[in-house]
């Protein structure tokens, strides 16, 4: 009764929402009011309608601002005629999901523009008929900068494929920077200890963080390394634990497919044998006290916040996590942080992790008929990457930068009128994140070979704090170790049914067994019914998916080849 009772609450919340997208289209011209474009600008202005769940609203509006009256919102009317227009679907990933696959079953108004993160979701959408093929409007109004960044990374199509069509493109495709180790540096040089490079020294270091108050207070409050197991053992991004199982099983990382050496065949990194040895590992770091004690309920921000608030010494995450627990340095005295790279593994080589190349995509309402505006506006918002254009230097001056005494300064306690922080303003825009450009950390990796910072981007990375720095340098230099996962596409038809009993079946198990509640062959047992209960055969169906891809030829239709 409680699922069914939170499906109608949903059901209710969902008409709600999506009234505000529009009953009638969506967009002027959509409703039936001519629009020309003069000069690069729309008249009379069109109305772009937009998706996001709250947590992606991460804009802060100063005074008399507000979700869709801001100094973002109104650049895009003042310079290029185009109004946006965000509704908030949901304050996470799920509930956004959800409501978008409710307005699936009725007959609610879909947004112009919907950034989607979930392939499942990619390919209900695709199914459901209601979103837009667009293949001839990336021909014909995508414009030249932006095909060659897509001409870049052709894999980014494979989930909106359907049947040699394309239904939507990547969020802003890069690739982003790999993850480094965040360690208290104080915490070493209190203990005369070096940062770890192998598992043997990891464990050593942790260990010391744990039982030898490396904060010198005398008490037993601190532990070695801060992870989120609330919802994967790979997240991608940050408090993430994936370079242990990596030390033991190499690229084959949980919830990733790679080819194997072997076979020329892709397998899936959860369920490879060397995650047992992980496991081992996990278990009786956790039941010696060095992991959070309640890490499977962890979500990333709980495990950033104990890093942040002292209590634990190791984190790992992008380079930018810096800037999220930097306040330790401010409110403990004598705390310091220092970035290195990711340990090696029991083999000597490299640890891996997930590469990402896109942040989900934008799939547009098949009632939409003004891709050539959005696609005005998309690639505007690129000049902040490009340090061209309105966006030289960033995206609104007195918000992520200003010019003091003729000198652009990036520093917002410097400002003409002093903030505590940045204003994020590309956050107001339609991209969960900035848009940017080659790989992630080359600006960076620039400034460290004595390259001016003469353009604004290089100039915002010169005025980023040191450690930062360094860590963006540093996973530059290694990012040969960020691996994409090579199954992409659409949900296989045995995933379709079984994908999420088989995740869900992963994640107790692990959870499980570092916990202690299970015997460590458990894991064995998992394998085996992982294969019996879907796993050879969705297997087999990526693996011809895989086959096939590399057949079907999109770019050469879109005018991307």
């Amino acid at each position: 009764m409680k699922k069914a009772s939170n499906i109608a609450l949903a059901a209710v919340l969902m008409a709600g929402l999506l009234a505000g997208c529009g009953g009638k289209g969506g967009n002027e011209a959509d409703q039936g009011t001519s629009s020309t474009l003069v000069n690069g600008k729309y008249d009379p202005p069109v109305t772009i309608t937009i998706g996001k769940q709250q947590d992606e609203n991460a804009g802060k509006y100063f005074e008399g601002e507000s979700l869709n009256d801001n100094v973002l919102t109104r650049w895009g009317v003042e310079n290029l005629g185009i109004k946006i227009e965000t509704t908030l679907l949901g304050g996470d990933a799920a509930q956004y999901n959800n409501k978008l696959r409710l307005a699936l079953t009725g007959s609610e108004q879909l947004p112009n523009v919907i950034p989607v993160y979930d392939t499942m979701l990619m390919n209900d959408l695709i199914q459901s008929g209601r979103v837009k093929e667009i293949t001839e409007d990336i021909k014909n109004y995508m414009p030249d900068r932006l095909k060659e960044i897509y001409k870049q990374y052709p894999s980014t199509f494979n989930p909106v494929i359907h049947e040699g069509k394309v239904y939507g493109m990547a969020i802003s495709p890069v690739l982003t920077e790999g993850q480094v180790m965040l360690i208290r540096q104080d915490w070493l040089d209190n203990l005369g200890l070096q940062a770890p490079t192998t598992i043997e020294e990891f464990e050593q270091v942790i260990a010391a963080f744990t039982n030898d108050d490396p904060d010198g207070n005398n008490k037993k409050d601190t532990y070695g390394f801060t992870f989120s197991g609330k919802d994967s053992y790979n997240t991608g991004w940050v408090s993430d634990p994936v370079m242990i199982f990596s030390a033991y099983t190499g690229k084959h990382i949980p919830s990733s497919w790679q080819l194997d050496e072997e076979s020329g065949k892709l397998v899936y990194g959860s369920v490879d044998e060397g995650n047992k040895e992980a496991l081992a590992t996990l278990r009786d770091w956790y039941s010696k006290g060095y992991l959070n004690k309640e890490l499977a309920t962890q979500g990333a921000w709980d495990a950033i916040a104990d890093f942040a608030e002292g209590k634990a010494g190791i984190i790992v995450g992008r380079p930018w996590l810096y800037d999220s627990v930097a306040a330790v340095e401010t409110n403990i005295a004598g705390a310091k942080i220092s970035a290195y790279p990711t340990i090696d593994g029991v083999t000597g080589d490299r640890t891996y992790q997930s590469a990402q190349l896109n942040d989900g995509v934008f799939m547009f309402s098949k009632d939409f008929n003004n891709m050539e505006a959005f696609f005005l506006y998309y690639d505007k918002l690129y000049d902040a990457a490009f340090g061209t254009g309105d966006f030289q230097y960033g995206y609104a001056q007195g918000y992520d930068y200003d010019i003091v005494n003729d000198e652009v300064v990036f520093d917002p306690k410097k400002f003409n009128k002093p903030m505590d922080s940045l204003q994020m303003v590309g956050k107001m825009a339609f991209t969960k994140n900035t848009p940017a450009i080659g790989d992630a950390g080359k600006n960076f990796y620039d400034l460290a070979q004595g390259v001016e910072p003469n353009t604004g981007p290089l100039m915002a990375a010169n005025a980023a704090k040191e450690t930062a720095k360094a860590g963006f340098v540093i996973s530059y230099e290694n990012r040969e170790t960020l691996l994409p996962t090579l199954f992409n596409g659409p949900p296989t038809k045995t995933m379709q049914s079984n994908w999420e009993q088989l995740t869900t079946m992963e994640k107790e198990t692990y959870t499980k067994i570092i916990y202690g509640n299970e015997p460590l062959e458990a894991f064995d047992q998992f394998v085996k019914q992982w294969h019996e209960k879907g796993g050879d055969q969705i297997t087999e169906e990526v693996n011809e998916w895989y086959s096939n891809a590399s057949k079907v030829d999109v770019m050469s239709s879109m005018g991307l080849n």
